[in-house]
Parts: structure tokens; sequence; C-alpha cells
């Protein structure tokens, strides 16, 4: 394959109601698809959303019985890997015969715990995988559990290695190298930043790993929330626009392809020349001709 079309999905779920937040993501597929996309990403925690502004009755030392029920929705509405939500996103990805990559909170069916978690879907309708976000961010720590290295994975296609890191795990100089190390050709760097300093670190990602970088974020507003989760007294505070966005797709050698897209909902396309991968590796290579593995060593630890 010498080229990929791929969409970058921006947009919100139903918020924190998984069966509409699924037919909203076949509907996107659909869109995604009837444009020649052979990839679609959709944000992290797509389904069934990333809890914004949201504190679950928590501050140090206590927690509300109204916030736990609020955790309660959240959970009941998270993702079973594998499960209901997994099958038809499996049925799908055959259906419409792409590469589906899907951010989830994922449903521990053993220990109870969530996570936020990236699946990977095949043309086939196989699950060839998921990563799990090694690190929460700060009050993200309270509702997501933390992944291992077992999930710190790239998986081949026709297009190349694919893999990818979730929001701020993209900060962590080490768990990158876990993916160049792996030969990674497509990052994925679904998000919850909207922040203009991101789209540096995207394209600081596209020349460190001479890869193609996607990152994908939601579009969300506080009207989208239920109503009950809206007259919550930490939500009062919040603006309406709750995610601004910034998607975007960088080339090996950091050039902006599509994007950054802000303030609404987009499906973003962009077409990959695969070529450029071995076109920017004539002057660097990060675990090539530029690394220096006589001097620095890097394992990952299972």
């Amino acid at each position: 394959m010498s080229t990929l079309d791929i969409a970058v999905i921006q947009a919100a779920p139903v918020l924190f109601d998984l069966e509409q937040s699924l037919d909203k993501t076949y509907d996107l597929l659909k869109k995604a698809t009837a444009q020649g996309a052979k990839m679609v990403v959709f944000p992290e925690s797509f389904l069934p959303a990333y809890p914004r502004g949201l504190s679950f009755g928590t501050v140090v030392g206590s927690r509300t019985d109204a916030g736990r029920e609020v955790w309660q929705l959240y959970w009941k509405n998270s993702v079973k890997v594998p499960g209901k939500a997994t099958n038809l996103l499996a049925k799908w990805a055959k259906e419409y015969a792409v590469y589906l990559v899907m951010g989830i909170t994922e449903q521990d069916t053993v220990n109870g715990s969530l996570y936020c978690s990236l699946l990977y879907f095949s043309p086939e309708g196989h699950l060839l995988g998921k990563h799990r976000k090694l690190k929460p961010t700060a009050a993200e720590r309270i509702i997501w559990g933390e992944g291992d290295a077992t999930t710190l994975q790239t998986y081949p296609t026709p297009y190349g290695n694919i893999g990818g890191l979730i929001c701020w795990e993209n900060y962590m100089p080490l768990a990158r190298m876990a993916l160049y190390q792996q030969g990674i050709h497509l990052y994925l760097a679904p998000t919850a930043d909207a922040r203009e300093s991101w789209q540096a670190t995207m394209q600081h990602i596209a020349l460190e790993g001479r890869c193609f970088v996607v990152g994908c974020n939601q579009f969300v507003t506080k009207s989208m929330y239920p109503p009950h989760l809206r007259e919550l007294p930490e939500m009062t505070s919040q603006p309406e626009v709750m995610s601004r966005g910034g998607s975007v797709v960088l080339s090996p050698l950091g050039k902006v392809l599509a994007g950054p897209v802000f303030d609404r909902e987009e499906v973003l396309l962009a077409t990959l020349d695969l070529d450029d991968i071995i076109k920017s590796k004539l002057d660097f290579d990060p675990v090539g001709h530029y690394s220096r593995p006589d001097m620095l060593n890097f394992n990952i630890s299972n």
C-alpha cells in the first residue's frame, strides 16, 4: 500500500448513554467510509464519555453518596471487553472494511474497575487488541486504574505498524520510545487536551518518531450533558464549550496534513503518502542510524 485515506472523528458521544452513543458511532463511521476512509479514529473515551468537569463527589478525605450515584451511571454505561459493544464495533469494521480505532472507558469484567482504553479492530472484524492508559492524569486517577506494559503494543497492517498513546501519556518519553522501538508508522494520539500547546506536542512526536501522527479530540458543550449532571454544583462554573477539539494529522516531517479543527464537530480527512516515512529517515531515525545503543539502552519491564 502506498497511500492511506484516514478519517479522524471530532465529535461527542451521547454523553453517558452507551446505546445511543453506539448509534452515533455507526452514523459517523458510515459518513467517514462514504468519503473513502480506510482507517477511522475516534477520540479518547468516546464511549461512553470523557467525564470532563465532574468531581464524582470527591475531595481529599471524603466522598459523597451523590457522587457514587454519578459513578454508578458512568460504570453502567462503560464498555466490557469483549462484550456486546465490542461485538458491534467489530461487525461494523467488517461491514465497512476499515481499521477502526475507538477510545473507550473499559469496565473490567473481573475486578470491576474502570480503565481508559484504546481498541483496535481490523477490516476482517477482529479485535486486534487494546491499550490501557498507563498513567491517568490528576483527578482521572479517581475513576481510572493504571494499565501495564502488556498493552503497550503496535499492530501490523498493510499500511504499516499502528499504535498509540492516550492524552498525556504522550508526555512520557519512555512510553513513546516503547512504540518507536516497535517500528511504529502510524502513531495515534486520542486526547482530551484542546490547548493550542497540544499542537506543538503532536508536531514534536511526528518529528521525533518519523511517523504519521493523528491527534483526535472531542468537541463537547455543556448542553450535551444529561440535565441532572449539568445541574451539579461543580458544573455550574464550567464554560458552555467544554472541549474545543483540535484534531490534527501530521506527516513524519511535522507538516500539517489536515486540521487542526476547533469549535465544531467534523470528520477530518487526510490522505497519507506512506513513502514519506522512508523519506523522513534520511537524516533522523530514533531507533536506527540516529540512535546510540552502545551508550543508551532502554527495556520495557513486563
